[in-house]
């Protein structure tokens, strides 16, 4: 049998090892371009710590997808010979897995974000590997800004370097170049395997969500039981962001024994993890991406054709263990007229979420990132929207063209959430209700606490009443994780009440989490069962996700004017005397729908932010605000 040691240099990126490190010392920042499979991710973490560069700090390796972060570190810990944690660690959002004696740490490029919040000079750090640099993420496009600022005012004040590496698996990769002033580029050839046709083996399908996923696997399921004797069975399941982390992990473990594995996956298993045992790869030529309506203040989901490059990367999943073939279900000609490259997401996403990176002293944020966000003026740009949000949460001031943090907005980056969902933390020590806006935010985390079958939809509905509340769905989550206190988990009430252990499980991680964090931001952990009190906390993040009736079961949204309604799924559904609701989200089906919505009065929601309604022209700008009682 193989030793990992012999796997390890059987790689193709082996043969360069010396030429890399030679690379790294001689420049500051440099580019790696290695297509999928030639163990640049795994492999280039070592040789630097090899090489001595974690010394007397640590090398951080972000990666896009929180799955990946933990298999890329659980099998280079393995390589290391060392326990998860010690020398190799990972952090992920809400799960940090490191210690003092980490020196290869793999995080999600989401969390080296909020560290440079805290820590703008990444001093942490000796050299930081931004993986995955083709996906075009808005959070590596922040990374490449902020890396590239840390490294400039480290060599400035006489300070430890810090050296950047930039991977890729395309060839597309000269931008990146340029932004850090012509750094050189090297190409690492060759893969682990080649894409050929073999008997045996694992399949990939790449499909576009979670509800198509769904279907997929239960329809194979359905077909699998009825395969002729003698023809090995089919064991499905499904990979997409939104499933719990420990039903993730099942597509990485051995299919049970006679059975071929049938994985169907998002975008996520494009790149980085590796699948055991994959050999077939079937690619639908499709993707679900998101996209953000900076006029109505939503984002869209929408199933479009993927780029030539991911193209390449999906193909790719089929040659990483052995050789490997991929069925393209689409024509030649349909792949012609794929683009070259993905669409990045900073010209696709709302930045409110990113927009307190700026705080360090940065007046022209246009030329900050490496492409500028949108494609017309800046003035349209979602990161003036998104900048006014921060100003209207009182999280950033302007002075003097530079863009800094409040009192506020300090506190509010404590938190790893939407900066809405941080103010409403910030706010509730005011309101005394903090544990109960700690657990409705660790709720609105995960995906939906319920499940039920669509031939159980009846039963469903008569249960999910003894949760529901007259003001709306944020009480009703908190009544259900009471009840789940209460009743202590019990599985056979959960079963009973169409509740998801597991997710409810993992927002009470989440809600233990954001406890911990209050402390060091001056947040006491204060309770009060007030519904006033806690909607009106709600509404002190949420005032801009304000709706007005309009007409029978129709609103119109505060910010933008847009027509929407009330989610289905919603406790406040069938209601029709509400004149005004906030709610958390909007998404965009057969109608652009609210979800998460609680009823406030219209002289409480103004109370919240008077200056913000006073200029809007709806009828909430001659809304008195209602005087809150101290006591009530």
């Amino acid at each position: 049998m193989e030793s990992i040691q012999e796997a390890r240099e059987r790689l193709p990126i082996f043969k360069a090892k010396a030429e890399i490190i030679e690379a790294v010392q001689k420049s500051k920042t440099t580019i790696f371009v290695g297509e999928t499979g030639c163990g640049k991710t795994t492999q280039i973490p070592q040789y630097l710590l090899e090489a001595g560069f974690a010394k007397h700090k640590c090398i951080a390796v972000t990666q896009p997808r929180r799955v990946a972060a933990v298999t890329i570190a659980t099998r280079v810990a393995q390589e290391v010979q060392t326990e998860l944690g010690s020398k190799v660690g990972y952090s992920i959002r809400f799960e940090n897995v490191t210690s003092p004696a980490t020196k290869i740490k793999f995080l999600t490029d989401g969390m080296l974000l909020r560290e440079s919040v805290e820590e703008p000079l990444l001093l942490e750090y000796s050299v930081v590997i931004l993986d995955e640099a083709h996906e075009r993420t808005l959070n590596n496009d922040l990374l490449l800004g902020i890396s590239k600022k840390a490294q400039k005012v480290r060599q400035e004040q006489s300070m430890m370097p810090l050296r950047i590496i930039v991977m890729s698996a395309t060839l597309d990769a000269q931008h990146i170049a340029k932004y850090f002033n012509n750094a050189p580029m090297y190409a690492i050839h060759g893969r682990d395997y080649s894409i050929s046709n073999e008997d045996d083996g694992d399949i990939l399908v790449f499909a576009t969500g979670q509800e198509e996923i769904d279907y997929l696997v239960s329809e194979t399921k359905l077909a699998a039981m009825e395969l002729p004797i003698g023809i090995p069975k089919i064991h499905a399941l499904g990979l997409y962001a939104a499933l719990p982390s420990d039903q993730q992990i099942d597509v990485f473990k051995p299919a049970p024994k006679g059975a071929r594995k049938v994985i169907y996956a998002t975008n996520i298993a494009e790149t980085s993890i590796t699948i055991p045992n994959i050999k077939y790869v079937i690619d639908t030529g499709k993707v679900k991406a998101k996209f953000f309506n900076s006029v109505c203040g939503f984002d869209v989901l929408r199933t479009q054709a993927i780029s030539k490059a991911q193209a390449e990367q999906r193909a790719g999943r089929a040659g990483r263990e052995f050789d490997g073939y991929c069925y393209r279900l689409y024509t030649k000609e349909q792949y012609k007229k794929f683009k070259d490259q993905t669409e990045p997401e900073i010209r696709r996403f709302c930045l409110s979420r990113h927009s307190s990176n700026f705080k360090n002293g940065i007046s022209n944020i246009a030329e900050f990132f490496i492409e500028k966000p949108q494609r017309c003026d800046f003035k349209t740009f979602n990161i003036e929207a998104s900048i006014l949000l921060l100003k209207q949460l009182n999280a950033v001031v302007d002075k003097d063209g530079n863009l800094e943090l409040t009192e506020d907005g300090k506190k509010m980056v404590t938190f790893p959430l939407d900066p809405r969902f941080s103010k409403m933390i910030i706010t509730s020590s005011k309101y005394k209700c903090t544990i109960e806006i700690l657990t409705i935010i660790s709720i609105l985390c995960v995906e939906s606490l319920f499940y039920s079958k669509s031939s159980e939809r009846e039963t469903f509905n008569e249960v999910k009443k003894k949760f529901e509340a007259v003001e709306g769905d944020h009480i009703m989550l908190l009544n259900v994780f009471r009840q789940f206190k209460k009743f202590k988990g019990n599985p056979g009430w959960c079963e009973e009440n169409y509740i998801n252990t597991r997710n409810m499980r993992k927002a009470m991680h989440i809600r233990e989490q954001l406890k911990r964090l209050c402390a060091p931001a001056g947040i006491p952990l204060c309770s009060n069962l007030c519904t006033m009190k806690i909607r009106k906390c709600l509404a002190s993040g949420l005032f801009m996700n304000a709706a007005l009736l309009h007409e029978k079961n129709t609103y119109k949204t505060v910010e933008g004017n847009q027509e929407v309604k009330i989610h289905p799924s919603s406790c406040l559904f069938k209601k029709t005397n509400l004149s005004c609701v906030i709610y958390t989200e909007l998404v965009l089906t057969s109608s652009v729908y609210m979800r998460y919505v609680t009823y406030i009065p219209e002289e409480m929601l103004v109370s919240v932010n008077q200056k913000y309604f006073k200029e809007k022209p709806c009828r909430l700008s001659t809304t008195k605000p209602q005087i809150f009682a101290n006591n009530h």
